[in-house]
């Protein structure tokens, strides 16, 4: 074997330690945020959240169990993507993330926000491009088949759409100075934020007047009403493009308001028996 095969070889080796060690760091996030958030809404805190519940109905375990098989899928999608992108990167095709690092800590957060608010932009309207029925048949479907969500329901995608929701992360360094280091962080970000929009209780505090507190950001109702009426609330983290493209669904504010309002009455009738 010659220096160019040993070389190669060795090439072979370094992006099979990368697809492994994705694939571990990818199912070990999923399982964190997906199982732990199961664990703690569906079982532990299962009676003193029950006003929180948006729907009366549980998912069949049959579900859940498709979700996860499904998601780890995805999981390997995105384990896939590492080793493309740890290629591109030896090639020289992600100049910027170096940059990046010499911008410091400050541009560290900004890239961040940045990219939180990039992707937002990307899965709305990509999300959005989705729910055509012909696409939707090809792309989307497997995700809708979850018709009441679960914490698991997060990577529940077909190949193409996990294709399709992991090529931000290759693109946005491409244009966008931002290092590895924030990548990682933005995607903790994200598994974090779509297991609660899919997690079945709502959590959010209300304001006075019955809106969310933070109304900028999307709520578990707001997707929850996305998955029972797949025509309308298309955002991921925040509530501007279904607002600025009247895509938001018209039930939403009084959605939540009565899941708020029964929370609070569960809560008096818990305190009138103690």
């Amino acid at each position: 074997m010659g220096r160019d095969d040993e070389a190669a070889l060795l090439s072979l080796h370094q992006m099979g330690a990368i697809l492994w060690s994705n694939l571990v760091i990818n199912t070990g996030r999923y399982a964190v945020f997906a199982v732990l958030t199961w664990a703690l809404l569906w079982v532990v805190l299962r009676r003193p959240l029950r006003g929180r519940k948006i729907r009366p109905q549980t998912p069949p375990t049959r579900q859940l169990l498709m979700e996860f098989v499904v998601s780890l899928r995805s999981i390997s999608i995105f384990a896939v993507t590492a080793v493309v992108m740890s290629v591109l990167s030896h090639l020289g095709a992600y100049p910027l993330s170096q940059l990046a690092r010499a911008w410091g800590p400050l541009w560290y957060w900004t890239s961040v926000v940045l990219m939180i608010l990039g992707h937002d932009a990307y899965y709305y309207w990509t999300h959005r491009a989705m729910h055509r029925p012909a696409i939707f048949r090809m792309l989307h479907v497997q995700h809708h088949r979850s018709q009441n969500p679960s914490p698991f329901t997060a990577y529940s995608f077909s190949l193409g759409e996990a294709a399709l929701m992991v090529s931000f992360v290759v693109l946005w360094p491409l244009v966008v100075p931002t290092t590895f280091a924030a990548i990682a962080l933005f995607i903790l970000h994200q598994i974090a934020r779509n297991t609660l929009a899919h997690c079945g209780y709502e959590l959010m505090p209300a304001r006075a007047d019955g809106r969310p507190l933070l109304d900028f950001l999307t709520t578990t109702t707001h997707h929850d009403l996305h998955h029972a009426e797949p025509g309308s609330n298309f955002g991921l983290y925040f509530t501007w493009w279904d607002r600025w493209m009247g895509t938001e669904n018209p039930d939403y504010l009084a959605t939540y308001a009565r899941t708020v309002r029964r929370r609070r009455n569960d809560e008096a009738r818990f305190a009138l028996h103690v």
